[in-house]
């Protein structure tokens, strides 16, 4: 009986590398209108693909492919909130 012929395998993962993390402290957010608000705005910037508010924290956490902090800080104020880090 002949041996059957191996054939490697090869794994392509999706390109992972352009992707970031942005981490924000939003002092005035306290309530769920606070949290849509906020994640309204951000869900519209160009390469956003989740985001993540804390309100206990008052944290909001960014993460996407080729992120512009400029972009992400002024969705953030457009929602009337202030960023202090």
């Amino acid at each position: 009986m002949a041996k059957p012929s191996t054939v490697p395998l090869v794994w392509t993962l999706p390109e992972f590398s352009r992707h970031e993390g942005w981490s924000y402290t939003v002092p005035a957010m306290h309530c769920g209108h606070c949290e849509a608000a906020i994640s309204a705005e951000l869900n519209a910037v160009d390469g956003v693909e989740a985001v993540d508010v804390d309100l206990e924290s008052k944290r909001v956490v960014v993460s996407g492919s080729e992120l512009s902090d400029e972009a992400l800080r002024a969705a953030i104020q457009e929602a009337g909130y202030e960023v202090t880090a």
